[in-house]
């Protein structure tokens, strides 16, 4: 009967290690909401914020109070979340900065991190979101486009992150208090793989391990660093995965993301704050891993196909530049 008894143990065990997550979730639920502004600043900076999840998130945390530095490439869409974000919260102060992520690591790209540092020097700046992310070309094998379309998902997913936190992280260290969300994905902490989007799936696994590792560097420094670990949320970007579809009704609005995104802030190192994406983990967890990656894959190759018909992919020439577009993935796989 021992064996009975510790096969027993270990059941219960499991099953208290599953539930624990939705357990933590009720619990914060019925918490009050922090009050960001007195514990971590007065300022937050969101990468992405003109659209999808990260619009979302500039607004919910203006709701809450936050003034708001907004960084962006296009000055007439970061023109446009800032009288969104004056209507919504007529006190809340905004300012904007013009930053290209794909271009990090350039001279042009120097020049608009140099900006940025100039303007958080300034300011109390205690959360920032790094929401901002490239998911191009879509359902491709590694050898489908030029390297330079890696190089930039590479530069918008893993440098300009980086480079964002270290232009934002002395002054919390300085002032010794800070939040830094960092937005990964499901699709590398959830899922065994995800074919055909690989380098997508590689770069979201950097930001979890960048995020974790911080959390325990700076945690001492009152920094908490997160990394929030979303799947699908409504819009464009999600209705390109035809598996999508099958996830309906376990898919949020970005609205909805971000309500529970920003109130998840400090709660760990690794979350996923939305209850339905928690129910998608569990169901990922479940579900043998040879079946998943054979169904993704089967998936994702039907969707290639699909993609290559409506517009098919330009081969360039060995040493010149694919033209890829460059797309904040401000939710879908996020």
């Amino acid at each position: 009967m021992a064996w009975f008894a510790s096969l027993a143990l270990l059941g219960a065990l499991h099953v208290a290690a599953l539930a624990f997550p939705l357990l933590s979730h009720l619990a914060l639920c019925l918490r009050g909401h922090k009050d960001l502004r007195r514990r971590y600043g007065a300022w937050a900076v969101v990468t992405g914020p003109t659209s999808g999840m990260g619009r979302s998130t500039a607004l919910e945390l203006a709701r809450r109070g936050m003034n708001l530095v907004l960084v962006g490439r296009n000055p007439a869409k970061l023109r446009d979340i800032s009288s969104a974000i004056s209507k919504a919260a007529p006190a809340v102060q905004t300012k904007t900065v013009v930053l290209d992520l794909s271009l990090v690591s350039t001279a042009q790209g120097d020049e608009a991190l140099r900006r940025l540092r100039q303007t958080v020097e300034a300011l109390d700046v205690g959360v920032l979101v790094n929401n901002a992310g490239v998911l191009e070309p879509p359902a491709a094998f590694l050898h489908d486009a030029g390297e330079e379309a890696w190089v930039d998902m590479i530069r918008v997913n893993l440098l300009a992150l980086t480079e964002v936190t270290a232009a934002v992280i002395p002054g919390m260290v300085e002032r010794g208090r800070g939040a830094v969300v960092n937005f990964g994905s499901m699709s590398s902490e959830a899922l065994p793989s995800l074919p055909l989007y690989t380098m997508y799936a590689a770069t979201k696994r950097y930001v979890a391990r960048f995020s974790k590792c911080l959390h325990v560097e700076y945690r001492s420094k009152g920094i908490d660093v997160q990394c929030q670990a979303p799947f699908f949320v409504t819009g464009a970007m999600a209705s390109g995965f035809s598996e999508a579809k099958l996830f309906a009704p376990l898919t949020p609005t970005p609205d909805d993301y971000a309500r529970a995104a920003v109130r998840w802030i400090g709660h760990g190192a690794l979350c996923v704050p939305n209850l339905r994406h928690q129910i998608a983990w569990f169901i990922a967890y479940v579900v043998p891993d040879w079946l998943l990656e054979e169904l993704l894959l089967r998936e994702h190759l039907w969707q290639r196909k699909e993609l290559r018909r409506m517009r098919p992919l330009p081969r360039a020439p060995a040493g010149t530049r694919d033209l890829v577009s460059y797309t904040c993935t401000s939710g879908c796989l996020s």
